[in-house]
């Protein structure tokens, strides 16, 4: 799901392609979105965005000069019951599949759930597109009180707050979730917990207060300079550092960041990935259901009964390539195949009713009806017995047949003569 870096590239977006562009009309909900109405019309605005963690706020500014503003059906555009209309934030945040997206207003995208259009002719629209619709919006919103400050753009406030409080029951779970902990990490999601825990080699499931306390003894020499004091911590960087610099430097990437739909312009951050998602990487759950991916020993607070598991690339359709038990498998399923087309001819159409009828009407239409196994069977008694090419041959069998009766007639005379 998109993390910090992501909502922050989207605030710069919106900053990017908004800029000079004029909005106006009705802001539009789509019929399906649960999320509430936006109660905001004006014939002439603004919008530009900003970010927090894993929040974006969109702020909408009316011109000032309200006064040739065209009527509406609610009275004058750009007016509320209570006069002109007032400047309003919305406050979004993304869930599994959020994002934002400028497109021609007779194109808008399949889930784009609302759309700020643009005055000019013809118009564009700003749309939050959202495909799994997890995705929320406030009116009148404003930065959520149980989040903490945020690990890019505030990193000296954050990591006051994380070291001021760690006799907080959050770090008495493993590292891995209290990573996930907004209150405290704001802006840190899956993918970098992973990578954060893995390039510091740091088990997933070590108490969080063990792994953090020896943060707030760490000191550096005081004869240092400020310009080496920098080089160390860019070369030995610690956990909350971390947290900073891994997301800045997905930043770095643009465009080309975290992507759901895994698109072409995904490449530079899936080489950036050292450990998620990674073949050869073990997998375990944590107690909240979310996979962690890392490498060597799990830590002591592991989930009892869960193995390790390492990410399997995809099976090849190759009867070399697979294993033993597949092979076996594969195996005994082609014996029983072939063992049971062996047998299908043993049927007799013995059956009465709707099989033997089906079965003639096949028959039919595959061209001559095939002998019965009784047919066949009775076929030889009822053959003439095959001439020999060879005329003495013939003859010579024939008379000794005839030897052969008259002997064995001779034998039961003299038998009844001594019998009687």
């Amino acid at each position: 799901m998109p993390e910090g870096p992501e909502l922050h590239l989207a605030g710069r977006y919106i900053n990017t392609v908004c800029a000079g562009l004029v909005f106006s009309g009705k802001v539009e909900k789509s019929e399906v979105s649960k999320n509430p109405e936006v109660p905001f019309e004006s014939d002439g605005y603004l919008i530009s965005a900003a970010s927090r963690g894993k929040e974006v706020k969109l702020t909408l500014m009316p011109f000032k000069e309200e006064k040739n503003m065209l009527p509406s059906r609610g009275g004058r555009a750009g007016q509320s019951q209570n006069g002109p209309q007032q400047p309003m934030d919305l406050i979004f945040r993304f869930g599994m599949s959020g994002s934002f997206q400028l497109t021609p207003g007779d194109e808008l995208p399949k889930h784009a759930h609302l759309r700020f259009y643009t005055k000019e002719s013809p118009p564009r629209a700003l749309c939050f597109v959202d495909v799994r619709r997890f995705g929320k919006w406030e009116v009148h919103g404003m930065w959520q009180l149980d989040r903490g400050p945020c690990v890019m753009v505030e990193y000296e406030k954050f990591r006051e707050n994380v070291l001021r409080n760690l006799s907080d029951k959050a770090f008495n779970k493993p590292i891995c979730e209290a990573l996930l902990n907004q209150k405290f990490f704001n802006g840190i999601g899956n993918y970098l917990r992973a990578e954060i825990l893995y390039r510091l080699k740091i088990p997933p499931f070590e108490k969080a207060r063990t792994v953090l306390e020896a943060l707030q003894h760490r000191k550096q020499s005081p004869g240092l300079t400020l310009s080496k004091k920098v080089k160390l911590k860019r070369e030995n960087p610690d956990l909350l550092e971390l947290c900073h610099l891994l997301p800045m430097e997905v930043v770095r990437l643009g465009r080309k960041g975290y992507d759901s739909k895994r698109s072409g312009n995904s490449i530079a951050f899936e080489e950036w990935l050292q450990c998620y998602c990674v073949p050869g990487m073990k997998s375990l759950r944590d107690s909240n259901g979310r996979t962690i991916w890392f490498q060597g020993e799990p830590g002591p607070m592991a989930p009892k009964g869960e193995k390790s598991r390492k990410r399997r690339s995809k099976v090849n359709a190759d009867p070399e390539a697979l294993s033993p038990k597949v092979k076996k498998l594969a195996s005994k399923r082609s014996l029983k195949g072939s063992s049971s087309q062996e047998k299908e001819p043993k049927r007799s159409g013995r059956k009465k009713g709707k099989e033997l009828v089906q079965g003639a009407e096949n028959a039919k239409a595959n061209g001559a009806r095939k002998p019965s196994v009784r047919s066949r069977r009775k076929a030889p008694a009822n053959q003439e017995s095959p001439k020999s090419e060879d005329p003495a041959a013939d003859g010579k069998r024939q008379a000794s047949a005839r030897r052969s009766t008259g002997v064995a007639m001779a034998t039961r005379r003299s038998r009844q003569v001594k019998a009687e």
